[in-house]
């Protein structure tokens, strides 16, 4: 496990860009209380999806406007067409977690890798 920030670092109905030994992780805080962590680049176009608007449990592409479920990583809009990898998140005394596999990487937790 890593520890990526405090809970207090991230507002609801926000999102942050975070690199976990390399791989950009868009962490986000939904309105609805929960966490959740996806590969921070569209599967569209290589765009940070960190920068794109909060809508509910999806993440919405600024560019293009492609729209991603936080739970599955699953497209919900065009013109993505595949999904981004979902990784785990526990939350610890406080403080925001992903499991991280031998190599320090996140491992994905919907088997979607980049």
């Amino acid at each position: 496990m890593i520890r990526i920030c405090a809970t207090g670092d991230l507002p609801k109905g926000s999102v942050i860009s975070a690199d976990v030994h390399g791989t950009q992780i868009a962490l986000v805080h939904t309105e609805d209380g929960e966490f959740h962590a996806v590969h921070d680049e569209c599967s569209h176009a290589s765009i940070a999806l960190s920068e794109g608007e909060l809508d509910g449990c999806a993440l919405e592409c600024w560019l293009h406007g492609s729209r991603f479920d936080l739970r599955t990583g699953e497209p919900t809009g065009l013109p993505a067409t595949e999904p981004v990898p979902v990784y785990p998140v526990e939350v610890r005394d406080g403080d925001i977690y992903l499991p991280v596999g031998d190599d320090g990487r996140p491992m994905p937790s919907n088997g979607v890798t980049r």
